[in-house]
């Protein structure tokens, strides 16, 4: 099945772009790690194939942000249980806070995903559950009026692909695959 480097490239470009458009696919919910060792699951928004590039929405008011920043490393992992495939993707992240990719990712979410951006900010301290939201805002579609103070607390996480670690689970005996700057090697499991 995967006998070649261009069939696991290949495999890998198919799942990123699945992962981005069907909700449903294991890698649409990748886990993001940050240099300061934090992790998060966070959602796979679109994969740029010619450019290696995912993009991950985010609030610009999130601790992520601050320590990404305009170039810093960032590591995200996918595993597709039923497939058996997992992948391990290191490279350089930065934020958008402004321009064509924040803007375009901005006007494509719809009115409840940007309603997140109305609540308080990533971390910020409640005595009680809470969503952060308004109250009046609570399950409710706010308008594209109400919607124009959340901009400000959008921007998108852009991770540049430098490395590509794929690795296939079998009982027939495991495989594992490495991309460096796209360039492809087959390396002991």
């Amino acid at each position: 099945m995967f006998d070649t480097l261009d069939a696991v490239r290949t495999d890998i470009a198919q799942r990123l772009k699945r992962g981005a458009s069907d909700r449903k696919s294991a890698f649409h919910c990748p886990a993001i790690a940050t240099a300061d060792a934090d992790a998060r699951i966070m959602v796979l928004r679109a994969f740029d194939e010619d450019a290696w590039t995912l993009r991950f929405n985010t609030d610009a008011r999130a601790p992520k942000v601050s320590v990404i920043g305009e170039s810093a490393p960032v590591g995200v992992l996918f595993y597709d249980a039923g497939a058996k495939i997992q992948l391990r993707c290191r490279g350089t992240g930065r934020i958008e806070h402004y321009g064509p990719i924040a803007d375009a990712a901005w006007e494509e979410a719809t009115n409840f995903a940007r309603r997140c951006y109305l609540g308080d900010g990533p971390g910020l301290v409640s005595d009680e559950p809470t969503s952060g939201l308004p109250e009046r805002f609570e399950g409710v579609e706010p308008s594209d009026e109400d919607l124009e103070p959340a901009r400000e607390n959008f921007a998108v996480l852009l991770v540049t692909v430098e490395e590509a670690d794929w690795f296939y689970l079998s009982n027939d005996g495991h495989v594992r695959a490495q991309f460096l700057h796209g360039k492809g090697r087959w390396v002991a499991p």
